[in-house]
């Protein structure tokens, strides 16, 4: 079943493999868009995680797939220098010519002026109305739709309550979060979205090189045992209960809140929780349990109980979509 987002990209299945610091391996990237759905690039994850120029990592992935990929940009204002090097990759992006960014945590409107001359598709993440609609103006063609049950920085509202909310604005919508399961992918494009984008699912596969602890992780919790934490970047994010989350607690201190209060000391107590935060959950998720910190999930977790390749799981879920239509 085609959608206006799979139609738009060329790909065969609406299916997105979110970007995921630090579990975006290149090698998973390649494998769910050569499966027929299409794999995010993270550029701090390929670059300081999986030791790859930009360049030389988006050519590694070409050689492993001549499909589709696509590539994050985080352009949140919380640093100049690494702003100035989000200005780079897209640089570098545009002229190793992919086609669809998503970016997430600005205003996207600069990315957009620069990869529109080239064609290039660009999605932005949104949590709410109020943020889509800046979006908008920026001129993005679609939206990532996070919702309460996403891993990762996770929205507030409902799958349906998201949609409710953007169908409005007259763009394609992907839903992220909670897509454990082929039967929930088939679910949220009969609702009305245009595609869905997962993150959990594809860690908990033979091609994401995280830990065995963190893929184990993963198949043996519960929805209960996904919390919101904020005291990886200052705002919640969904992670699996440990015993270390439990001892370190869930919420910021009262100078970290009093400083994200601030319009100007929010960015810099963002910058010093994302400086922790990109060393911990690398650490964590390359050297398992033994090292304390965090394992990012979703809610997802409820329907996720084996290893599977990822062409598998693009399979899996194409043919809960093509069941749902033959059906009606």
């Amino acid at each position: 079943m085609q959608t206006e987002f799979s139609r738009a990209l060329g790909i065969e299945v609406p299916l997105i493999c979110g970007a995921m610091y630090p579990c975006s391996n290149p090698e998973l990237v390649a494998a769910v868009s050569e499966a027929g759905g299409i794999g995010i690039i993270q550029p701090l994850s390929l670059t300081y995680v999986h030791g790859y120029d930009l360049r030389d990592g988006i050519r590694y992935i070409r050689s492993l797939t001549s499909k589709p990929v696509g590539i994050n940009f985080i352009i949140e204002k919380s640093s100049k220098k690494y702003l100035k090097r989000v200005h780079q990759w897209v640089d570098i992006a545009l002229e190793e010519e992919i086609r669809f960014f998503v970016t997430a945590l600005g205003n996207p409107h600069w990315v957009v002026d620069k990869a529109r001359p080239a064609g290039v598709t660009v999605y932005h993440d949104v949590t709410s109305r109020r943020w889509a609609e800046k979006a908008l103006e920026g001129g993005v063609d679609g939206f990532i739709c996070v919702n309460n049950r996403a891993g990762g920085h996770a929205g507030t509202l409902s799958p349906q309550q998201l949609l409710d909310e953007l169908a409005p604005l007259q763009k394609p919508l992907i839903c992220a979060g909670g897509i454990g399961e082929p039967e929930a992918f088939a679910r949220a494009i009969g609702m009305g979205y245009s595609g869905a984008q997962l993150g959990t699912r594809f860690i908990a596969t033979r091609e994401c090189n995280a830990h065995p602890d963190y893929k184990n992780a993963i198949l043996h919790a519960s929805e209960q045992d996904i919390v919101l934490s904020e005291k990886i970047s200052g705002v919640p994010v969904a992670v699996i209960r440990t015993p270390y989350i439990e001892h370190i607690g869930t919420r910021a201190g009262p100078i970290a809140k009093w400083m994200l209060r601030g319009r100007k000391t929010k960015h810099w107590m963002r910058a010093l929780y994302s400086l922790q935060s990109i060393w911990k959950l690398k650490h964590a998720s390359m050297q398992g349990a033994g090292y304390k910190d965090y394992f990012q999930a979703g809610k997802s977790v409820s329907g996720i109980h084996d290893i599977h390749s990822a062409a598998a799981i693009v399979s899996d879920y194409a043919a809960a979509l093509n069941t749902r239509v033959g059906t009606g």
